[in-house]
């Protein structure tokens, strides 16, 4: 299955590295179980406009995989938050955003990434959920999305959406669960040492 993590200028570090981190986790700790030379589960792959490095939030430099052109299909489509405005007022990442929500199996959101969700027209109807800092933006900006605020993750199917930063890995690990299975996610929790809340 392949993993799109979408990477943008003042993206939120944790946001993208978190998701990445399960991901590639749950891939290891699978592969250890299965016989040499086996296809890997998860292939992670970052995307951005273009070819060229982004520079996240706290100013780390990301070299994204693929532009948004020239990536192969994909199975997972998690969209970080961080400084999500210009971002908002690019057109052809929206129109991207939307094509994955039709393409793709699932389509995530972390912290703020929800609002590129929300500008996508990808959350019109459905619940969902980002930093507390920004619900009320996340109301404004699309008033047919149901705002919760009780919720570290909330899934709807085939869109999710996680609270910030952090909460990132506990909708990832759910997502583990769904594309594999709870012993994996699991698993992959127990090797990151992270004590995963399970329910949103």
């Amino acid at each position: 299955m392949n993993i799109g993590i979408l990477l943008f200028d003042a993206v939120e570090l944790l946001d993208m590295a978190g998701p990445y981190e399960v991901f590639t986790t749950a891939a290891r700790v699978w592969a250890r179980q299965q016989p040499a030379g086996a296809a890997p589960l998860f292939r992670v792959l970052t995307l951005a406009r273009d070819a060229a490095p982004v520079q996240a939030r706290a100013g780390l430099r990301l070299q994204p995989d693929h532009g948004l052109t020239d990536h192969p299909p994909l199975d997972c489509v998690l969209v970080p938050g961080g400084v999500v405005d210009a971002e908002l007022a690019r057109p052809e990442l929206i129109a991207w955003i939307a094509r994955q929500q039709r393409e793709a199996g699932l389509l995530a959101s972390v912290c703020t990434g929800a609002l590129l969700l929300a500008q996508a027209g990808a959350l019109d109807g459905l619940e969902a959920t980002t930093h507390w800092e920004d619900l009320d933006a996340l109301r404004a900006l699309r008033p047919a999305v149901r705002v919760r605020d009780d919720q570290r993750w909330v899934d709807q199917g085939r869109v999710l959406s996680s609270a910030g930063i952090s909460a990132g890995l506990d909708m990832s690990l759910h997502l583990v669960r769904r594309l594999h299975s709870d012993a994996l996610a699991r698993q992959t929790a127990r090797q990151m040492d992270y004590d995963w809340k399970d329910h949103p």
